[in-house]
Order: C-alpha cells, then structure tokens, then sequence
C-alpha cells in the first residue's frame, strides 16, 4: 500500500513524513512518500494534504500544481481514495475561504472558513497550542480516541460546515470551532496529527488502515 503525502510547497512536511513512515513501519502498512509527482499520488492507495499559510496561497500553489491537483481531485472523486487534509489542508477542502479575500475551494464539503472570533475577549488568536477534543460522532480515524484527548492547534480560520453531520469533532475556543469534519472517503483535521503526540500516532495509524 502506498500513501502520498502531497508536496505542493505548502509548508515544511517533515514533521508530517516523520510521523507517517513512523506509524506505517509499526503496522506494516506500506510505504509512505512525500511527493510533488503527479503520476505517484495518481497510483496512491490514501492521499495527506497538508498545508500550512494562507488559504488563497495555498488554493493557488495547489491549483498551480496542476498535474498533481488533477489527480489528487480524480483519486478522490473517481476512484474514491482514502484523502485525509491537515491544518490549511482540510480547510481547502471548503465551498470557500474568506481568508484576505474569498477564494474557491475543492468543495468537498460544504461550508466556509472564516476568522476566529472567540466570544471570550481575552483568548487570543491565531488559536494555538493544545485544546481537548468534543467527538460529536464516531469514525473509523478516531477509534480509541475519546472526548477530552488533546491536540494541537495553530490556526486563526476555522470550517463552519453546511451540514451538521459532516462535523465529526470540535473544540471549545470562546465557542465550538470544528476540529474534525469527514464524509464518504474523505477527512479534515483542523490540528496536526503529526505533533499531538499520542494522540495523533493513534489517528494516523487508523488512517492508514481505514478501509472505507
């Protein structure tokens, strides 16, 4: 099996490739690249789609990619592949971004991202650091995982979806802000998985054996 962590020069992935190889070797899943080659993520059994920055920088770094964006949006939408996005990574997989100025996202699932605005003055943002987990429903990614795990966060916008039950966990920060939203075949994480250390090992290696 082979899982492709996508290389759109989004971020440094090192932390993300780390955590990856680290779960893939203790469970005998497969091998898992970083990869800015669009013929690698077209033959890909699971999809990452990492992103760190901006939303409209990386709607356009990603877009500008267009071989890889090709067929990122074919394996997931044709063929059904396994796709989990990080940080700004599920944020492109909105209706829009409102981040600078409103930009298209892969509509994955419906929704917007917007700017924090806590209701509690005092909490600043960006969002940043650990916050305990509100699982709303069960997943696959979250077996062992139980409302009140924390995880990590760096992020200022956050997903409001359309549909409720796309929502799968959120966080308090002066109010619910998604954490988790997932349908079909397809998963976001608002935090890295990749430095919430335990926690995050567990979801990644659920990931790479999520059989949806």
């Amino acid at each position: 099996m082979l899982t492709a962590i996508i290389d759109y020069e989004s971020g440094n992935l090192h932390s993300a490739e780390k955590a990856f190889q680290r779960m893939a070797r203790d469970l005998g899943s497969g091998e898992v690249v970083v990869t800015s080659d669009a013929e690698t993520v077209a033959r890909a059994d699971r999809l990452v789609l990492p992103g760190d920055g901006a939303f409209p920088a990386c709607a356009a770094e990603l877009r500008g990619h267009k071989g890889i964006y090709e067929a990122m949006v074919e394996a997931v939408e044709q063929k059904g592949r396994p796709f989990l996005g990080i940080c700004v990574g599920m944020q492109l997989m909105a209706t829009t971004g409102h981040e600078y100025e409103e930009t298209p996202g892969l509509n994955w699932v419906a929704g917007d991202v917007q700017r924090i605005v806590p209701a509690d003055r005092a909490l600043k943002v960006p969002h940043m650091g650990w916050n305990d987990l509100v699982i709303e429903r069960a997943h696959p990614v979250l077996d062992g995982v139980v409302t009140g795990d924390h995880t990590y966060f760096v992020h200022s916008y956050q997903f409001h979806v359309d549909t409720p039950d796309e929502r799968i966990a959120h966080v308090d920060y002066g109010g619910d802000v998604t954490a988790i939203i997932g349908r079909d075949t397809m998963l976001g994480m608002q935090f890295h998985p990749e430095k919430s250390q335990a926690v995050g090992l567990r979801m990644i290696g659920n990931f790479l054996r999520w059989m949806p």
